[in-house]
């Protein structure tokens, strides 16, 4: 056999085919290596065993800055809650029914504050009280009858002249004793008042005399003043005077009218009796079938008022 006969040995052309391979190989992975390490932002191997470093954060836009609003004070905050005001229906409706419930409940503790006297007294007293009514109720139907007496006979009396000179003449002197200007006397009572430490209000005593003039005081008579429609009171405690006349303590009341009136309605609870007890004065009350009131007021023509009939 010659030489130019002899089989190629399988193993040249694979070495040939391997070197091929691993030459493109290795230009593939070399040139994407270096396409990747050419670029600006190429990232460098981490070394190993060391963990990763986290990127850096991508400043954004900067907040455009608000300006601070304004502090409101607190009755700022109040007005602009308030005002301008919201009303509902149902709100106008809640504010009307509490309205009507607050005038009902205003009214109810008035009333019972009124009566917050009657309401703690004993039935005694309120007795003595109703007694007292039923007096001036009597009082005044007997006045009644007197005065449609003398009307009858002034219409059926045949010397109309003489009898209305004769009812003048009464009238007259009870006009005289009402306005203090002639003496009176009668059944009645007596008020003492000490007023020893100087406590007592001339108000005080005005009070008095209106309590005793609503129970039917006919004649009053303060010490040594008479006591008339025009009579008024003045000073300041422990220096009271009446009329413009300085009275001193104690104060005597001579009072003309019917005892089994006067002397309870000074006595009712919360009264002139317990109201003068209050302010530390003595008082003492005594009924008496002779009262003599002798103190006198001059007669005073009036500046201005006339009779009608003239």
């Amino acid at each position: 056999m010659s030489t130019d006969d002899t089989p190629e040995q399988p193993g040249g052309n694979g070495d040939e085919d391997a070197g091929k391979s691993t030459g493109k190989d290795t230009d593939d992975n070399a040139g994407k290596n270096a396409g990747k390490s050419t670029g600006p932002e190429a990232e460098k191997p981490e070394p190993a065993g060391q963990p990763p470093v986290p990127e850096a954060p991508v400043p954004g836009p900067e907040p455009e800055a608000v300006a601070p609003a304004e502090a409101l004070t607190g009755r700022q905050r109040l007005v602009k809650g308030l005002w301008p005001p919201r009303f509902t229906r149902a709100q106008l409706t809640v504010a009307l029914l509490l309205c009507v419930l607050g005038l009902g409940l205003a009214i109810q503790v008035r009333t019972t504050s009124d009566n917050s006297a009657l309401r703690g007294a004993r039935q005694e007293d309120l007795v003595r009280i109703l007694d007292e009514l039923d007096s001036r109720t009597k009082r005044l139907d007997d006045e009644k009858r007197k005065l449609e007496s003398q009307k009858a006979e002034l219409e059926s009396s045949s010397n109309q002249a003489a009898e209305a000179r004769k009812q003048t003449a009464q009238k007259e002197d009870q006009l005289g004793v009402l306005a203090g200007t002639v003496a009176a006397e009668g059944p009645g009572i007596e008020l003492t008042v000490s007023d020893t430490k100087g406590a007592v209000e001339p108000d005080k005593l005005l009070d008095t005399i209106q309590e005793l003039r609503a129970a039917g005081a006919e004649a009053i008579q303060i010490n040594d003043v008479r006591v008339a429609a025009d009579t008024y009171f003045s000073g300041s405690a422990g220096k009271v005077e009446i009329d413009g006349k300085k009275v001193s303590q104690p104060y005597k009341f001579k009072v003309i009218g019917k005892p089994q009136d006067l002397e309870p309605a000074l006595n009712i609870p919360g009264g002139v009796v317990q109201t003068l007890e209050k302010e530390q004065a003595g008082v003492s009350v005594s009924r008496s079938e002779k009262i003599v009131v002798d103190a006198l007021r001059p007669a005073k023509r009036p500046d201005y008022a006339r009779s009608s009939s003239q």
